[in-house]
Order: structure tokens, then C-alpha cells, then sequence
């Protein structure tokens, strides 16, 4: 597990949750800090991000230690 912050630490966010190295690499492949620090830890506009729903539907049914690459989003 990694420490995800919440709101990132170049935007003075202190707070951390645990995630899964691949789900946190995840977030920051669609997300800017900027944008995380605009969401302020409200799940659902990660989870509603149509990239981040179509992943999380992926990796529901893989074991808990699955390890995959993670392509880059296209901005």
C-alpha cells in the first residue's frame, strides 16, 4: 500500500488515505494536483471520471496483490 494524499502535499494537503500502488498511479495518470485540490477528497468525482470507472470495473476482479503498467492519459 502507498499514502495517497488527499489534497496533494504542493497544494498543503497533510492528510493521507492507503492505497494500491496500482490505484494510486491511477489517480495521478488522470489528475492533476491541481484538480485533486479542487476535488478535496470527494470520492465521487474520482470514481465518476469515466477512465477511473472503466479501471475500477477492470481491477474489481483481480486479487489483491495484481501489479500492471499504467498507460498515460491523453490531454
Amino acid at each position: 500500500m502507498q499514502l495517497h494524499h488527499i489534497v496533494p502535499k504542493a497544494k498543503k494537503g497533510r492528510a493521507t488515505v492507503r492505497v494500491h500502488p496500482i490505484c494510486h498511479r491511477t489517480i495521478h495518470t488522470h489528475f492533476t494536483n491541481a484538480e485533486l485540490a479542487r476535488i478535496d477528497g470527494e470520492r465521487g468525482p474520482l470514481r465518476e471520471h469515466e477512465e477511473i470507472a472503466k479501471f475500477l470495473r477492470w481491477i474489481a476482479g483481480k486479487p489483491p496483490d495484481f501489479h500492471a503498467p499504467t498507460r498515460s492519459a491523453q490531454r
